[in-house]
């Protein structure tokens, strides 16, 4: 900037921009028939018939504006009064705090004192975090024309939070500020047979409410993600507003927990290269709608190694009869990228003839095809049933010829065999 050599004429004021909050009330107004009247003064029909007149013509006179007792101050003139909004708004005190994942606005306003006009003015601001120096504004390919004597030049700085701790802000002058988190998140992962479930847990740090906008899990790829939700009225459910307009969540202020749960799943066609499972994206809104966004790290999980072959139970009967066979319906899925087989199938001999309640009727070996990559086939098994009651269907292994491996047994089946 062009300034007189011994002269600094140009003076800059830094002021951060943040929304106001909403003027509270703090005297409790009442309404005068509760202090003299009781809840069962209506149960009386002589004064539930002359009060309410009575009441009404008292209450329902206008105030004087004139009258400077101030003794009905703390009476209530109408029912949104209960709120304690007086419908003011109150401009920040001071600087406040700033959090993580929000957006830092500043009001910088720069005032030439000199008695002659400035010209040419280069400005620069600059933002200084723990792990780098971030350009936030230069003018020097478009420098500001001119500041008149006794004018001023106002401008807009605004930077997104992304980093903790210590900020500094420099312009000829330059000031401080510590960065905050405003949320933790606490993740729970799970496996329960071959479903993972992630659990995240969200906590308010912030003195304000937080009314989450979205919490978004993003899952890695060759994973599906599924947000599990308590059941909801019917009604609100089928209301065409609730697609429209979906209601935040609110997280109240100073620890306030929300928590949510998503079912994971591997895709058929792929296989989990990592134990990273994904991310949490998280929007919110504050009480007057400043955003906020936060994107959590990877979150890892327990690794899975997937199944080559995937046995599962098809249809059984609904009606089994002692001594009188039966066909169950399995299911037999390629979850590689390759051919696999031929194969054998078997009910496992681990146990004795005389404990083994249920047994394949016929050859006891079954034959099958090769199967191609991702492909599926469908058999069933003659089986009969030798003792009456609740029984299982337990042992009934595949082995891969080619391959010379036995998987892993079906898990055990119960079935009910009855009476003819």
């Amino acid at each position: 900037m062009s300034t007189p050599p011994a002269t600094q004429s140009l003076a800059f004021r830094v002021m951060r921009l943040c929304r106001p909050s909403f003027h509270v009330d703090t005297p409790l107004l009442l309404d005068p028939s509760d202090l003299i009247l009781g809840e069962d003064i209506f149960d009386d029909p002589l004064a539930a018939t002359h009060l309410p007149p009575l009441i009404d013509t008292h209450l329902t006179n206008p105030i004087d504006s004139s009258d400077l007792s101030y003794r009905s101050r703390f009476l209530l003139q109408n029912p949104s009064d209960s709120f304690g909004l007086s419908g003011l708004l109150v401009l920040p005190q001071s600087f406040g705090a700033i959090y993580l994942g929000e957006t830092f606005c500043s009001y910088v306003s720069i005032n030439n004192s000199s008695n002659f006009e400035v010209r040419d003015i280069v400005i620069k601001a600059e933002m200084q975090t723990e792990r780098q120096r971030i350009l936030l504004l230069d003018t020097s390919k478009t420098p500001v024309e001119s500041i008149r004597a006794s004018g001023r030049y106002d401008f807009i700085v605004e930077h997104d939070v992304k980093e903790l701790g210590a900020h500094t802000k420099y312009l000829p002058q330059f000031f401080k500020f510590i960065v905050a988190n405003p949320l933790s998140v606490r993740t729970k992962v799970r496996v329960v047979k071959e479903t993972t479930y992630l659990e995240a847990c969200i906590e308010n740090h912030t003195k304000t409410n937080l009314y989450m906008d979205q919490v978004e899990f993003e899952p890695a790829p060759n994973w599906s993600a599924k947000i599990l939700k308590a059941d909801e009225h019917k009604s609100e459910d089928n209301s065409p507003s609730r697609e429209i307009f979906k209601p935040p969540v609110l997280v109240k202020s100073g620890g306030g927990i929300r928590n949510y749960l998503y079912q994971l799943s591997l895709s058929s066609h792929g296989s989990a290269e990592s134990n990273v499972l994904g991310k949490l994206q998280i929007t919110w809104r504050t009480n007057l709608g400043e955003p906020g966004r936060l994107q959590t790290q990877q979150i890892l999980g327990t690794s899975i190694t997937p199944k080559e072959i995937e046995l599962h139970v098809a249809e059984v009967p609904s009606a089994i009869n002692l001594d009188r066979p039966f066909l169950v319906h399995l299911n037999l899925t390629n979850q590689t990228d390759r051919e696999l087989g031929p194969f054998e199938v078997w009910l496992s001999q681990d146990d004795t003839l005389d404990e083994k309640t249920v047994m394949i009727n016929g050859l006891q070996t079954m034959e099958l095809s090769q199967l191609e990559a991702f492909g599926s086939t469908d058999f069933y098994l003659n089986l009969i049933a030798t003792k009456l009651g609740v029984q299982k269907i337990t042992g009934i292994k595949v082995f891969d010829k080619s391959e010379k491996k036995t998987y892993a047994p079906l898990p055990d089946l119960e079935i009910f065999v009855d009476m003819h």
